[in-house]
This record gives C-alpha cells, structure tokens and sequence, in this order.
C-alpha cells in the first residue's frame, strides 16, 4: 500500500480508539459545529463542486447525472440539517441489547460497541460524504470516504471543512478520512486494508457492488440493488393497485427502492391493465412486457434480461401470473430481495406473501418507496442492506455498531465440578 493511504489509514485507526468512548454530548456537538461550519463554508464548497460539474459536462454527462452532482446553498443548507438531525438521534452506544443474572450469579450483558473504522465506497452525489461521515461519528466510528473521481474536488473540500470543524472539539479530526487517489488503485488498497479497516459499504450500482463483494479481503455490508416488484393480487382493490404502482414506479424512479417490475394475477389481468398501462404512459412510463399485452395498452417487447434490470428510470417490465406462488416464484428468480409489495384486500394472500416473499423489506398494501431509514423512524441511513448477516433492510445507527459482551461477577472462578466464589480475605 501507498505510504499516502497508509497515513490517512492509521489516522483514522487511531481517531477510532480515542473517539469510541466519547460520550453522546461530545459527539453532538461535534456534529453540530460540522452542520455550522457546511453553512458557513457554502461558497468554497460551491466553487469546488463548479470544477466537477464542469468536467462531468465536458466529459459528456447526462444532465440527470449532473443534477445529482450539482451543489447549491439550498442543498448544502439540507445536507448541515441532516447532520443536525443526526445528532438529535438517540445514541446506539453503550445500548444494552440484551442481559441477565446467570444462575451462578455472574450478572451477564451484551452492550453495542462501535464497529471501528468503517469505509465507504460510493458513486455521485456528494451529500453522501457528509451523510456517512455523520452517521458514522454518531455511532462512535471513524470513517474512510472514497467517493467517485467525479466528486473529487466536492469532497476534498467537504472533509477539509469537516476536519477543521472537528479541530476544536473532542471528537478527533482524523475521524473523517477522504482516501487519496482518483484511480481505481486507491479503491484496492481499501478493498485489501484488512487489519486497518474493519467494515467496507459499498453504495451504488451493481457493477460497483459486485466488484467490492468479490475483490474486498475487508468485510462488506453489502448494500444491494433495488429490482423491486409490485404484484396485483386477484383480490386487489384496483384503484388502490394503480395508485400504489404510479408512486412506487413514477414518484422517484431513480431511487433503489422505486418499483422496477409489475406482476399481475391473470384473474384481474383484463381489467387493471388498460388502466394501469394508461396511468404508466401518463406518467411517462414505458413497459417492457410480453407482447400479448398490448391488446391492453402500449408496451414493447420485453426480454428475459428485462426481468433482471434495475431500471431507475421511467421504464418497467411487466407480466401476467397465474397465482401467488407463481409471483413469489418470479420474485426469487429475478429479484434482488430489496422491496417486494403486494396490493390485496386478501388477509390470507397478504400473510401468504409475506411468509414466501424472503427480502429485506415485504410491504403490504403500501408502496415500496417506503423502504428507508427516514420513513421507518430510524432517521438518516447509510444504505440498504439486502445481505442477512449483521444488517438487513435500511441501515441506520444501530446497524453500525457490533457488540461485546460483558460479564460481571465477585471473584467467580470456574472449575471442573462448577462456579466457585473464594471468600474475601480481610
């Protein structure tokens, strides 16, 4: 490894041990001279965010893409009060998960603890350098960013604000690490810093994803894509069914948790798909389904591949099932186990649903835009998780913590025949 990746390695290791066991106060205000200090620097981190937008539009950059890039004084005023609102979040930290008295009478509890040093790999926007640096401080770890290269200069200056916020408080300033480089060399040595990172979240797309799966010796807490299905069950209120579908398809559609598939039960087929694919093209919203539903609206082919696709975009596949158990068999086959919805006045076909459908997120009657730490209580998040181990579903502060075990007893000494407690000497 790089000596420059070392550096900011070991710093951060090291800001690691001394911030862990600060209290909620010390890092609260941390986090609130780091909301003061986004709003009071706008104007430099506008300028730095003018240079990557200039390069991602000489580059050829689609201006939907810019758009996530871009800054402003409106958007760093929203990201300073995310970072607030984080503060306001209860404290993970020292959370006794769960205890007892043993029958011995060792007084037994398992506390969360924060995880470490935590790395994040992620794509585009760069609010995320201020959401996971954030997020991370408040469960008591340090953090290594590396956003992509189009961000650079965006997220040079965000940490260089954030450290310096970070300088007169308690909470040490090598707790935010930007990772040096602009090449994918800088994305490897922090997939191989094992020993010197303790956790890898990689947020973006599937190729992203993947390739920090495979290549990482570091653990990952895989956040995955979002391949989310609505199915229309034959017991379906069909009003209800279009309305849940324009808004888990049309009201963000480039989000992980917006609807990428519609399933519809063959005994209500002929009468919400006229409406549904009307609504669809409406909103603005091309079907990619098997040809014999055009006799009810306006699709295009759709391929097997089509199935597979996170859209996050105005497109949607589309099929017709003969049953349940067929659309949780569709489901399994081309889902990525994100958000799954099923919209029925059935209780038995709900429950059925929600027993077969193994994601991280089943909704019932709802749409599956509501797949989000903010929207489930738990405030900002760091992703969403579609793995089963550790974390699952949106990922908020307890998610990045672990926990040890801490067992409290009055001189017990264990010995082959049981628990022997020696007499205190006067």
């Amino acid at each position: 490894m790089s000596e420059e990746f070392l550096k900011v390695a070991h710093a951060a290791r090291e800001a690691a041990a001394e911030l862990a066991p600060l209290p909620r106060a010390a890092k609260d205000r941390a986090l609130r001279a780091i909301a003061d200090a986004l709003v009071a620097g706008a104007k430099e981190i506008i300028e730095a965010n003018a240079l990557d937008v200039d390069r991602a539009r000489e580059g050829g950059t689609s201006e939907a893409m810019i758009d996530r890039l871009r800054l402003d004084e409106d958007r760093i005023e929203a990201i300073a009060q995310a970072v607030r609102d984080i503060a306001d979040l209860p404290d993970p930290v020292g959370e006794v998960v769960r205890g007892s008295t043993l029958p011995n009478g060792l007084e037994l509890r398992q506390l969360r603890v924060p995880l470490g040093v935590i790395g994040i790999i992620y794509e585009g926007r760069p609010n995320v350098t201020v959401d996971g640096a954030a997020l991370c401080l408040k469960s008591g770890n340090a953090v290594m960013l590396r956003g992509s290269s189009s961000a650079y200069s965006s997220n040079t200056a965000l940490v260089a604000i954030m450290q310096a916020a970070l300088e007169p408080t308690e909470v040490p300033s090598g707790a935010v690490q930007l990772v040096p480089g602009l090449t994918r060399d800088s994305v490897k040595e922090l997939m191989r810093a094992r020993g010197l990172v303790d956790v890898l979240i990689p947020r973006g797309g599937a190729s992203l994803i993947n390739s920090v799966v495979e290549e990482s010796t570091v653990p990952v807490i895989e956040t995955g894509v979002g391949n989310c299905h609505v199915y229309v069950d034959a017991d379906a209120d069909l009003d209800l069914g279009v309305e849940i579908l324009l808004n888990a398809k049309a009201q963000r559609p480039s989000v992980c948790n917006a609807a990428e598939t519609l399933l519809v039960h063959a005994d209500v087929a002929e009468r919400f798909l006229p409406r549904a694919l009307a609504a669809l093209k409406e909103a603005g919203v091309t079907v990619h389904a098997d040809p014999g539903m055009a006799v009810h609206g306006e699709v295009v082919p759709a391929t097997e591949e089509d199935f597979f696709t996170e859209y996050l975009s105005l497109d949607i596949a589309a099929a017709v099932v003969g049953s349940l158990e067929e659309a949780v068999a569709h489901i399994r086959k081309y889902g990525s186990g994100h958000t799954d919805a099923i919209v029925t006045r059935s209780q038995g076909a709900a429950r059925r649903f929600v027993q077969l459908v193994d994601s991280a997120a089943v909704a019932v009657n709802a749409s599956t835009r509501f797949t989000d730490g903010g929207e489930f209580g738990f405030g900002a998040e760091i992703g969403i998780s579609t793995q089963k181990l550790h974390a699952r579903g949106p990922m908020g502060l307890p998610e990045l913590t672990s926990t040890k075990w801490v067992y409290t007893g009055e001189g017990h000494l264990r010995t082959s025949t049981g628990t022997v407690i020696p007499a205190c000497g006067g």
